[in-house]
C-alpha cells in the first residue's frame, strides 16, 4: 500500500509519498492549485501506484475547523469523484511552521536569486515538507 499526502493550499498544493510499506513519508513536490491540478495528481497516483490519500485537515488554535476547511472538503469530494480511492483526513495544525523550522540552514542561497524566486522556492519546499509531516503523522497513527 502506498499513500499520497496532501497539504492543500489555495495557490499551491504540497505533495508527499509514503514508502511501499506505508511506514515513512517523503516530500515529493508542489503543484499549482489551478484547473489542471486533478490531472497532475492523477498522473502521480498512476505513476507512483498510490492506493490511498491523506489530506491535511485545517484547524485553528482551538482545534476547530477554520475558513480553509470548506475548500478542503470540496477538494476531497473532487478527488473522490475523479479517482475513487480512499481518502483520510489528518489534522495539520502548524505543519508549515514545523516544516519551515526543519528546513532552516539546509541550503545556502546565492545573492543572485531574486526576492520573489527565493520566496517561491522556500514556499514550495515548505508545502511539500508539510505534506510529508501530515502523511507521517497519519502513518504513525495507523502503524501503532
Amino acid at each position: 500500500m502506498r499513500f499520497l499526502g496532501i497539504d492543500y493550499g489555495t495557490k499551491r498544493i504540497g505533495l508527499a509519498l509514503s514508502d511501499e510499506l506505508g511506514h515513512l513519508a517523503f516530500p515529493k513536490e508542489i503543484v499549482l492549485n489551478d484547473v489542471d491540478v486533478l490531472e497532475k495528481i492523477g498522473e502521480i497516483l498512476k505513476k507512483e501506484k498510490i492506493t490511498e490519500i491523506v489530506i491535511g485537515e485545517s484547524v485553528d488554535f482551538s482545534g476547530k475547523l477554520n475558513a480553509l476547511s470548506a475548500r478542503i472538503e470540496s477538494f476531497i469530494l473532487e478527488l473522490e469523484d475523479k479517482f475513487g480511492i480512499p481518502i483520510y483526513k489528518q489534522k495539520e495544525f502548524l505543519t508549515s511552521v514545523e516544516a519551515r523550522k526543519s528546513g532552516k540552514n539546509k541550503k545556502t542561497l546565492t545573492q543572485k536569486q531574486t526576492h520573489s524566486r527565493l520566496k517561491d522556492k522556500k514556499r514550495g519546499h515548505i508545502d511539500a515538507s508539510a505534506a510529508a509531516l501530515i502523511l507521517q503523522r497519519y502513518l504513525d497513527k495507523i502503524n501503532k
